[in-house]
């Protein structure tokens, strides 16, 4: 999709996704609701065993949007995960904050999507 092309508002994504999520039996909050149309989205992924993985979904070169590490790291302790967030939150109360618990702590956001 080109920036130019029209987007979900990201409040329908967000509960299309967690209502997809939530019947395939994954654990998903809404941590932080964000912009209804155009808000960014967090994403913390949760193994529940103290570690965890951040991922942004950013617009590339060409107008698409993408998951991104929001640290360098790919596998955070959740403190410093949680710590990322409140500062991320305080910067940009617009973006939207999604938990997840997967022990594999792959992104199931990116199931289906396309």
């Amino acid at each position: 999709m080109s920036e130019s092309e029209p987007r979900m508002p990201t409040h329908l994504w967000v509960e299309a996704k967690i209502r997809e999520l939530t019947g395939q039996g994954v654990a998903v909050y809404v941590v932080q609701k964000g912009e209804r149309n155009d808000g960014t989205v967090l994403l913390k992924i949760s193994n529940c065993q103290g570690k965890c993985v951040l991922l942004i979904q950013q617009r590339n070169l060409d107008g698409d949007l993408e998951w991104m590490n929001a640290l360098n790291a790919d596998v955070l302790d959740e403190t410093e995960g949680d710590a990322y967030i409140k500062r991320s939150i305080s910067r940009d109360p617009d973006q939207w904050v999604i938990e997840v618990e997967h022990q594999a702590m792959s992104n199931p956001f990116l199931e289906g999507e396309g």
